[in-house]
């Protein structure tokens, strides 16, 4: 058998070995699957279903995806990112994860280098790595709330670097990235002449003071930027597989020839299902945030219960959270999860999933209910003896 050397340097997602070894369990308390639990608003499902009536998903879209959500996003993208965005400057794609793979493989060529920081979204690493190019990993600083390392950064370009690739709401720590960071690593990009990857799949989900900044809205910088976004995070459409990116004109034309032997197009249920909730009402949007805030906060109090097992910085955005253990057990991050798991049907996600910063850490979700929060760390009280 023959298997590529790409695909041999992966090593097995510890994200989905929990889930699998999670499945050998009955009533397992699971903190780790960052999916939202509810269900797709009524609106949207509406709207597939009269799309399928109206016999409009049994065909192919155009592969950049329909031209009226293509133009509903860039007035999305006008109204709530502050980006100057047209419907050619748009790209549906599978999820915002087909979108960040096809900007990536358009973007470096096999042996450049991506900077990325670390903790971060482990799919990044990996699609980096698909592309044949080499993550550079760049500590973020945990002691400032998990904060962009700029100057780090900077020390880590060479000549061979191509691209940054960054979350921000951050995947794991929950980090919302300050304005004044992104704007010095916005000028470092264009300094070095850097393409900047973003993946902001948690755009609408921030916590008073903290707000969500789009680099893409900073003028200087918006040919080099292409952001990711998703409908997954935002109206609860995981099991859709729909997103979008926005660049330049002429970068859409290029991330597209990925695009296509990637996908041909995202799908078209999906798309009207897309469109939507941009056309529809965005209470729904409110709601997921108050709620996600609420949880994050009765998990936080859960963790002051147990300060003796972990340690934690308060998440200003997404539904992660990303503990250090205190305990000796705690240096090998996938062993702690494995028996924490056996032994009290308790499921997170191990830290070293999201680079090597990410040991002796684990990652925690609260987009569950409140009362399966309650029953993992009442578990975990027992377990370590709170």
């Amino acid at each position: 058998m023959t298997i590529s050397a790409r695909v041999k340097e992966i090593p097995v997602s510890a994200i989905h070995e929990m889930t699998r070894l999670s499945q050998q369990y009955e009533d397992v308390a699971f903190l780790s699957w960052a999916k939202p639990m509810s269900e797709t608003p009524k609106h949207i499902c509406e709207g597939a279903i009269h799309a399928i009536e109206q016999g409009l998903t049994s065909g192919y879209s155009p592969s950049p995806g329909i031209p009226e959500l293509r133009a509903a996003v860039a007035e999305k993208l006008r109204r709530d990112n502050a980006v100057d965005a047209l419907a050619t400057q748009i790209l549906v794609t599978v999820g915002s994860i087909e979108g960040l793979a096809a900007a990536v493989m358009a973007s470096v060529d096999p042996g450049d280098e991506v900077l990325l920081p670390t903790p971060t979204y482990s799919t990044h690493i990996t699609q980096v790595t698909l592309a044949s190019a080499v993550p550079v990993l760049v500590p973020l600083i945990e002691a400032q709330g998990y904060a962009l390392d700029i100057d780090a950064f900077e020390r880590a370009i060479t000549r061979r670097t191509k691209a940054i690739m960054i979350c921000t709401p951050n995947n794991p720590t929950g980090t919302v990235f300050r304005e004044s960071d992104l704007r010095r690593l916005a000028a470092l990009a264009v300094e070095h002449d850097l393409t900047v990857i973003v993946d902001e799949a948690y755009e609408y989900f921030t916590f008073d003071p903290h707000r969500h900044f789009s680099l893409a809205s900073i003028p200087e910088i918006a040919d080099s930027v292409v952001t990711c976004y998703t409908f997954t995070k935002t109206y609860v459409m995981t099991g859709w597989r729909i997103g979008y990116l926005h660049a330049s004109e002429e970068r859409i034309t290029e991330i597209n020839k990925a695009h296509i032997p990637f996908a041909i197009c995202a799908p078209v249920v999906s798309q009207h299902a897309a469109l939507a909730a941009l056309r529809g009402s965005q209470d729904c949007v409110e709601h997921y945030r108050r709620r996600y805030q609420s949880m994050r906060d009765l998990m936080c109090e859960r963790l002051d219960r147990l300060d003796a097992v972990f340690s934690y910085v308060t998440p200003g955005g997404s539904y992660l959270m990303f503990p250090r253990i205190l305990t000796d057990t705690g240096s090998d991050s996938m062993r702690f999860c494995k028996q924490l798991l056996a032994e009290s049907r308790v499921s997170v996600t191990p830290g070293i999933a999201f680079g090597p910063t990410g040991e002796e850490h684990v990652r925690m979700s609260f987009c569950v209910p409140e009362s399966m929060i309650n029953k993992a760390f009442d578990r975990m009280e027992r377990y370590f003896g709170v």
